[in-house]
């Protein structure tokens, strides 16, 4: 199986006070739901089945770009956040996906503010994205992170749990 290595970058955006997520539909949400119980098709679903809330992150799957321009350019097309390679700060590089690929994800961070916000994000729809941005407040993120009722990937997590021990601290009173 062909897999690629990918980036994921956390942003906070310091003049709304929240940290920038993405929320997105994933197929295999969807199949995970109740898996033990029989299910009756549903003529609808609810519009919150099988969608995520994750961190910005894209494949590095493009020759010749580093992964902070990797990461740089996902940060645009999903989030509509302009930035430069020098803006991030490189959090963390980890195994995901161990059980099926063993690719490694580099995290980064990133602080932003509305005036680098250029474009609406959203994601590429010519790759099949739609990709809704979420600005959630820093007061609700413990909260957010911890509760099991919330689909979320572990890089939402660890990456609330990050900020709050690494640059929480040295923002001063909110």
């Amino acid at each position: 199986m062909k897999t690629h290595d990918s980036v994921a970058i956390l942003m906070f955006n310091s003049s709304q006070q929240s940290l920038v997520l993405v929320k997105q539909f994933r197929p295999g949400s969807l199949a995970a739901v109740d898996q033990d119980r029989p299910q009756e098709l549903q003529v609808a679903l609810p519009g919150s089945a099988g969608v995520t809330y994750e961190l910005c992150a894209g494949l590095v799957d493009q020759p010749g770009l580093s992964l902070e321009e990797v990461a740089c350019s996902e940060a645009w097309e999903e989030c509509g956040y302009r930035l430069a390679p020098s803006d991030l700060r490189r959090v963390a590089t980890y195994k995901s996906g161990v059980g099926l690929t063993g690719s490694s994800q580099t995290m980064f961070y990133a602080e932003v503010t509305d005036g680098q916000r250029g474009g609406p994000g959203g994601g590429l729809a010519e790759e099949g994205e739609l990709i809704e941005v979420v600005h959630l407040p820093l007061d609700g993120a413990r909260a957010f992170a911890d509760d099991p009722d919330v689909p979320k990937t572990l890089g939402v997590i660890f990456g609330i749990s990050w900020f709050f021990s690494c640059v929480a601290p040295g923002l001063g009173p909110r």
